[in-house]
């Protein structure tokens, strides 16, 4: 999956650090995402985000903010205003070089900063809040401590997650002026907002208020057991996979030459590092996308199958194909077929039946449930059908891997 790195000039004039991750093919739609609070465009949640989002057609733009990141500026100097208004500056420059952002992702402040440029940016359709805070000064209360002191010096030290920031007393008044609802109201976009029922930074009541004011179409989806940063690998993955389902309901339909790939580009499949992680893989075969990794105990990071896990779902797929060909071919009762697959190494010396007597082996456990009025016989035969099955002949014949270069 690519992932242009660039700059564009923010509402202050200063170079602002972004990047766009864009699918293999041509994306379905381009959607423009807003960190959280002190965050920035390279954060975890919005990084996995991003790569999910990508992974299902669609390009995400991400940037960080004045200040943070790579970004020029000095945070001290931005606002809620100046969010807002780079926001508007960054769906120009997509606008302007690929396709204007049909789809608004804000997490925490992002999503009040999205809410609030949502009517300034015209090609956006679906706007989707995550963990975000109804009104924008609920972001005070993490250095409530020290608000009397920036309104009497004027700008202040405070620790935000571990960090020190400068605050401002422009910042204070200026997201004191913010009335978000009135943004909600007047939305005209279809809203989704997404938020932890036990999220102990942004509670719950704020998405309640989001939702009660905004008009329809509107949806709320409960991110139950996530925590406010989305930490959980499971949690990003999650999310990205909503709202690709839930926008696409309100995205222009995608042009057959963009949406069908034909002949032999059709089944070619391709793997290529992601680089967001040590194994990180794109796979594509045709128009499908999907994540390979290895799990969190082999040193990767879990967002997709591993390579022995791709293999054993080829060969459950075709075993559950094959069965289903034959029972229709018969006419014979079989109304569902669930293929439980196991790979494992095992002791060549255990195996009576195998040609090979010395090292390890590797071995593949598959059990098949067959639902149905079946009798003995008809379960028989179908069970001998299984070892039929193309993949089952390919992995227990002889393979030939053919290597070479790429010109």
């Amino acid at each position: 999956m690519p992932t242009e790195r660039f700059q564009f000039t923010s509402s202050e004039g200063h170079q602002l650090a972004a990047a766009l991750d864009l699918p293999e093919r041509e994306p379905i739609a381009y959607a423009l995402f807003a960190h959280c609070f002190t965050c920035g465009k390279d954060v975890l949640a919005a990084r996995r985000i991003a790569v999910a989002l990508s992974a299902k057609g669609i390009a995400v733009l991400r940037f960080d903010f004045t200040g943070l990141g790579s970004s020029e500026g000095d945070f001290a100097n931005a606002t809620f205003s100046s969010n807002v208004a780079d926001l508007v500056r960054a769906a120009d420059h997509l606008r302007g070089t690929r396709k204007g952002p049909s789809i608004l992702i804000g997490h925490s402040l992002g999503g009040a900063a999205i809410l609030a440029a949502a009517g300034q940016i015209p090609d956006a359709k679906a706007v989707v809040t995550i963990a975000a805070p109804s009104d924008p000064a609920h972001v005070t209360g993490l250095f409530k401590d020290r608000i009397e002191d920036i309104r009497k010096h004027g700008k202040v030290e405070v620790s935000l997650a571990g960090r020190p920031f400068h605050i401002k007393r422009e910042f204070l008044d200026d997201i004191a002026e913010h009335g978000l609802m009135e943004h909600v109201a007047n939305l005209h976009k279809a809203l989704l907002i997404m938020h932890s029922p036990t999220d102990d930074t942004v509670g719950i009541d704020n998405a309640t208020r989001i939702f009660v004011t905004a008009k329809h179409p509107k949806s709320f989806v409960s991110l139950a057991g996530a925590d406010h940063l989305l930490t959980g690998k499971r949690d990003a993955a999650y999310v990205a996979g909503v709202i690709a389902a839930w926008a696409e309901r309100y995205l222009d339909p995608v042009e057959p030459e963009q949406a069908v790939v034909s002949g032999e580009a059709a089944r070619m499949v391709v793997v290529r590092e992601t680089r967001n992680n040590k194994f990180q893989q794109m796979i594509s075969v045709g128009p499908h996308r999907m994540l390979a990794d290895e799990p969190v105990a082999a040193g990767g990071e879990d967002t997709g199958p591993g390579p022995y896990d791709f293999v054993l779902a080829g060969l459950g797929a075709c075993t559950s194909m094959t069965m289903r060909l034959y029972a229709e071919r018969k006419a014979l009762p079989l109304e569902r077929t669930t293929v439980t697959l196991k790979h494992s190494k095992i002791h060549a010396a255990d195996c009576a039946e195998c040609e090979t007597k010395a090292g390890m082996l590797d071995q593949i456990d598959r059990v098949i449930a067959m639902e149905g009025n079946l009798d003995a016989d008809q379960r028989e035969r179908l069970m001998e059908i299984a070892d039929k099955c193309p993949v089952h002949r390919t992995l227990t014949s002889e393979i030939r891997i053919v290597t070479k270069a790429a010109d």
